[in-house]
């Protein structure tokens, strides 16, 4: 698969919509339950997917973060009420740029699936298109698929603190957080040392849709990433960072994510945290 096959638009997605399953990820921190919206209009077909109860387990932040990825079993579970089976296309999207609509597509893409795309611009995207929306709910006959772990890779807090020295950490949040200016939910404002800024809204453009991929390329070369060494990002508590992942897939790399993130390291008093604009 080519890197700008991870992507559909909104005009292949209309042509194609009967043949794929759509999953309609809205979520937000301030408004974690995108269901109202959901019913009020989504692309047709769509299946609602809760962030919060679907996408994430709920342990202890100091060990897992406030999102921790769920387990095999329980993702399968959900996957299967989505309607996925074994061959057939799924298709991720929101109405916000798709922050995060990626964590579905990454963590379908870490369970196995090969065939996930996120819709490029997002329901905005389709909304400008000028198709259709559907109200009210949909339940699809449930899914035959069976899911593995760890297609993806992966950094657990002791690699995320020691990634710095032989590769590059990006995080993927708004720059005051990372210069420690502003923490509107985690414990301590910062960053992890060694970490380089790279806000996941520079991955697109004015219209939400990503840059192309040798405008990413450019972007995190001078952002400091190697094309010979490794590359990982995370964010406040790994949903955003699923984004950066996508953006740096687009852009030819091989990331890996700390789903823990900030949400995790600022957890731990006895891990150092880095503030300004510099990594350390």
């Amino acid at each position: 698969m080519s890197a700008t096959h991870h992507l559909i638009s909104a005009a292949d997605l209309h042509d194609v919509l009967a043949a794929v399953r759509v999953l309609d990820v809205r979520w937000r921190l301030d408004r974690p339950d995108g269901r109202p919206e959901y019913l009020a209009g989504h692309i047709p077909g769509a299946v609602y997917v809760d962030l919060d109860t679907e996408l994430a387990d709920h342990g202890r932040p100091a060990t897992e973060g406030r999102h921790p990825l769920p387990s095999v079993g329980a993702l399968q579970a959900a996957v299967r009420r989505w309607g996925i089976r074994r061959d057939r296309t799924v298709v991720v999207y929101d109405d916000l740029n798709n922050m995060s609509s990626a964590r579905a597509w990454w963590m379908l893409r870490d369970a196995g699936l090969v065939d996930v795309r996120v819709l490029d611009g997002g329901l905005r995207a389709w909304r400008d298109a000028g198709y259709d929306l559907q109200t009210g709910d949909v339940t699809p006959t449930p899914g035959d698929i069976t899911l593995r772990r760890g297609v993806m890779p992966v950094l657990d807090l002791e690699g995320a603190a020691a990634f710095a020295d032989h590769g590059i950490l990006f995080d993927a949040r708004a720059g005051e957080r990372y210069r420690g200016e502003q923490e509107p939910i985690d414990p301590r404002a910062g960053h992890i040392p060694g970490a380089v800024s790279a806000p996941a809204t520079g991955n697109l453009d004015a219209d939400g849709r990503f840059l192309p991929p040798a405008v990413l390329r450019e972007r995190f070369l001078d952002l400091g990433a190697d094309p010979g060494a490794p590359v990982a990002t995370y964010c406040g508590s790994g949903v955003v960072a699923a984004h950066e992942v996508l953006a740096l897939t687009l852009a030819g790399f091989e990331p890996a994510l700390y789903p823990g993130s900030w949400s995790e390291w600022s957890n731990h008093p006895e891990l150092p945290v880095a503030t300004g604009p510099e990594p350390r």
